[in-house]
């Protein structure tokens, strides 16, 4: 099996790319409080700042920042995983390999992450989380989407409402997509 080597920073702040297993499903928006509740309750045992988030149907892209004297963001993705699974109806078989792992089928088995070097790495990488549903075509403005914290940083003036619209090639160009 293959051995990923994840970069641990204590305190560090993190962007996360977490990915549903099928992603023609729309499980992320359609039991959205479910996921609100797996993450609450994870934060809870294992607290960390949530900077920026947007829950597109079929995957999420977060960035965290962890408390000072820890780096362990995989165990809070693991609760995170599981419990969102575990609260939702059953839907589907699961496949041998995932029934020995006690795995539901839910989520793609790794997670994407990421170091935040430096405050131009930071609000780069906030601007690609809240103009990913424009990117992926969910919605025309940024602000149609209810499911970021764009709306979050509107309301602190760090964004104004109409940011986002009608700039797709401009921004995501900055990531090379």
């Amino acid at each position: 099996m293959t051995q990923y080597r994840r970069h641990y920073v204590p305190g560090g702040t993190y962007f996360f790319t977490v990915t549903l297993a099928d992603r023609s499903n729309r499980l992320l928006i359609e039991h959205i409080a479910l996921l609100r509740r797996a993450v609450a309750e994870t934060r809870q045992e294992h607290p960390f700042a949530i900077d920026a988030m947007v829950i597109p149907p079929d995957h999420l892209h977060a960035i965290w920042t962890l408390p000072s004297d820890d780096a362990d963001f995989s165990i809070r993705w693991r609760k995170i995983k599981a419990r969102f699974s575990r609260l939702l109806p059953r839907c589907k078989a699961v496949t041998e390999s995932q029934r020995q792992k006690g795995e539901r089928g839910v989520w793609q088995r790794r997670f994407w992450e990421h170091v935040i070097r430096n405050p131009s790495d930071l609000r780069n990488h906030i601007d690609y989380i809240h103009f990913n549903p424009v990117k992926h075509g969910y919605c025309r403005c940024v602000s149609d989407w209810p499911y970021s914290s764009f709306h979050r940083y509107c309301a602190s003036g760090e964004y104004p409402r109409d940011w986002g619209g009608g700039e797709a090639e401009t921004l995501a160009g900055n990531f090379g997509e």
